[in-house]
């Protein structure tokens, strides 16, 4: 089976429409529950905080539950299919119910507003890990750390489009003195985006095909396959992989509570401690993303050459360092200074070498027919660390100070680099011999 890089940004193409949404979602909705509800920082954060709760619980029923779908247009396509329409149809209500709160605000009307929230959430959660779970049911698994490098690619394209998008549609020039701003028209194009999208999968991506090849691929190398066979005849994973499994699960955990803690404070951070402007504190973040986007492939390749857990290393030493460089920093210099901007490119680079390989190593471990259960795995340990760190790092801020975020972050650094030596499966090494793309055996688009 040869691995095909276009089959893999076609599929894509649901992970863009996904990331497209949610940047869309957590700049605009905090704004409307701030500003046209008149909701206090605690009720809105913890109504924003509802979708990681949600994800704990849906991403790996829907998982499963689309594992044993036997639809005609495959497992996964039918959940994204209903799913992206669906939401499409709630998120378009959003707007329309917030322009007609502003201009005649009811009891009623935040009812609904709430309402619909809740079932869009709902309804992502029911196709995210399908969607996320449609590349490694059509890539064998050597190749996966370079096809969810793209995949990550596509998903940062998806988040940039609605960033400069929005950039343009509400300007300072545009929006300036406004007492209520239309969120209409974004939400309009982010719908057509996701539809576009939609069409592209649903149309170019033959699912039922590609799983029959992969499953032949799979016959045909039973040694990449960990499950065993039990006395009763049940496949089950054997014990060692188990608890490689549970162990990378909390190394998961730690680093998303680690980045997470900087997603989460850093802005503040920088405003309190390093006096940083606002729009300096959003520049380093935007500059982590960037190093973050050239980095996907070229570690996805790299990973191929010298595994996965390797690359993981790499990206938590990178970041590690980075965090006690910032810390340093701080009881040093303490002002901005353009050399953040370098170390936020670093950070970027480590976190880019993290995320591309964690969620292949997840799904390796499992046979083919399960790989929707153990995307929500990931899912369900990454979503838990974005519930508890904006609490646990909050509340040791305001305790002690706020010179504590960075040890912090790098603690658990630290932590996930110490769980990851008791992970001892899910790494795969692309057979040598070849040289950049010809090591993907004929590679075709």
């Amino acid at each position: 089976m040869k691995y095909k890089a276009g089959q893999t940004i076609r599929i894509g193409f649901a992970f863009l429409s996904i990331c497209a949404f949610w940047q869309m979602y957590n700049t605009i909705i905090p704004l409307v529950l701030t500003r046209t509800f008149h909701m206090n920082e605690s009720i809105s954060g913890f109504i924003m905080a509802l979708d990681n709760i949600l994800a704990l619980f849906l991403l790996p029923f829907f998982g499963t539950v689309s594992d044993k779908c036997k639809s005609k247009m495959g497992r996964r396509k039918p959940f994204i299919l209903f799913g992206t329409i669906a939401a499409i149809i709630l998120m378009m209500l959003l707007p329309i119910i917030d322009n007609s709160y502003f201009e005649n605000g009811s009891t009623a009307k935040l009812a609904i507003f709430i309402g619909i929230l809740g079932a869009l959430l709902v309804v992502m959660g029911t196709y995210r890990s399908p969607a996320v779970a449609l590349m490694p049911d059509c890539t064998p698994k050597p190749y996966r750390s370079m096809a969810n490098a793209i995949i990550n690619l596509m998903g940062a394209l998806g988040g940039i489009i609605y960033l400069g998008i929005s950039s343009v549609l509400f300007s300072k020039s545009r929006t300036q003195g406004l007492d209520h701003i239309n969120y209409l028209p974004i939400f309009i194009i982010v719908g057509g985006i996701m539809l576009l999208a939609l069409i592209i999968v649903m149309i170019t991506i033959d699912e039922n095909k590609l799983h029959g090849e992969l499953e032949e691929y799979e016959a045909a190398h039973p040694e990449e396959n960990l499950i065993e066979i039990d006395e009763t005849g049940k496949e089950e994973l054997p014990a060692p992989v188990k608890r490689s499994l549970l162990f990378l699960l909390i190394s998961i955990s730690l680093w998303f509570i680690s980045y997470n803690g900087i997603e989460t404070w850093f802005t503040t951070y920088a405003s309190k401690v390093w006096g940083m402007a606002l729009g300096q504190a959003n520049t380093c973040l935007m500059i982590a993303t960037g190093g973050a986007i050239p980095s996907y492939v070229p570690i996805g390749w790299f990973a191929e050459k010298i595994g996965r857990k390797k690359s993981i290393y790499c990206g938590i030493i990178d970041m590690t360092a980075c965090f006690i460089f910032c810390f340093i920093y701080t009881l040093t210099i303490g002002t901005f200074s353009p050399i953040l901007f370098v170390v936020f490119a670093l950070v970027g680079m480590g976190w880019a070498a993290i995320n591309v390989n964690s969620l292949p190593m997840v799904v390796e471990m499992c046979k083919g027919s399960d790989t929707g259960k153990f995307t929500g795995y990931y899912y369900t340990f990454s979503m838990a660390a974005q519930i508890i760190t904006p609490i646990v790092a909050g509340t040791l801020m305001n305790r002690i100070n706020y010179n504590v975020l960075f040890p912090y972050c790098a603690v658990f650094m630290v932590l996930a680099f110490i769980t990851m030596q008791f992970v001892k499966h899910g790494d795969t090494v692309v057979t040598k011999g070849k040289k950049g793309l010809e090591a993907f055996d004929d590679m075709d688009m």
